[in-house]
């Protein structure tokens, strides 16, 4: 799948909603790629949305961060500059994670923070998996990132428990149905915050 997926043009009078989905494990073997395009396959009935892939695999941002008012180095700025417009761009974001040590990795905390003013004002989903948690704990200290981020985490999410219960080797969950409808729920709870926002956003720049 191409790393831009729009599920159907525009059919109403609002623009699709442009939905940043974020990879968020850059580990040997993963399976968040997997994991991601299943999701996109349980998505694409929401006509109203389109869906942009950013995979942190395919990034380059170092952990030294430059202090405060200095200028990252050249190779940085490039890297940012491929992928910070997208995230501006985007109403919404899905984060798509594993857990490892009851947390979220460190290649999606690093990206996270290099990026402030792109996540402000706007709704985030998660699609989450391993193990018997099914990667609730590292949703949930996400939560708190985010809302120092001025972002708005919606309730719902999707979690995947495997290998044992929910996710196969392939990364697509074993029990579709209750899967794709727990998609279903965040998809619809991501879609309402994000046209709210935007037309929020709007109307009042959010001063963060």
């Amino acid at each position: 799948m191409s790393a831009s997926t729009t599920t159907s043009t525009t059919t109403g009078r609002e623009a699709p909603l442009r939905v940043a989905v974020i990879v968020g494990s850059v580990r040997e073997g993963r399976q968040g790629r997997a994991v991601t395009d299943w999701f996109l396959g349980a998505a694409a009935g929401h006509d109203d949305l389109s869906f942009d892939v950013v995979d942190l695999v395919d990034l380059d941002l170092p952990l030294v961060m430059p202090g405060w008012g200095g200028t990252p180095a050249p190779e940085t700025v490039a890297a940012l500059a491929g992928v910070s417009p997208r995230l501006a761009a985007a109403d919404a974001f899905v984060v798509v994670t594993p857990e490892y040590n009851h947390s979220f990795p460190a290649a999606l905390k690093n990206f996270v923070d290099w990026h402030h003013p792109e996540w402000q004002a706007k709704p985030v989903g998660f699609v989450s998996y391993g193990g018997l948690a099914g990667g609730i704990r590292a949703v949930e200290q996400l939560r708190l990132v985010f809302a120092e981020l001025h972002a708005t985490t919606v309730r719902d999410s999707v979690s995947l428990h495997g290998p044992w219960s929910g996710l196969g080797e392939d990364g697509a969950p074993r029990d579709a149905a209750v899967c794709e409808g727990a998609a279903k729920g965040m998809l619809g709870q991501l879609a309402w915050w994000g046209r709210a926002l935007r037309t929020a956003r709007a109307a009042h720049p959010y001063q963060g």
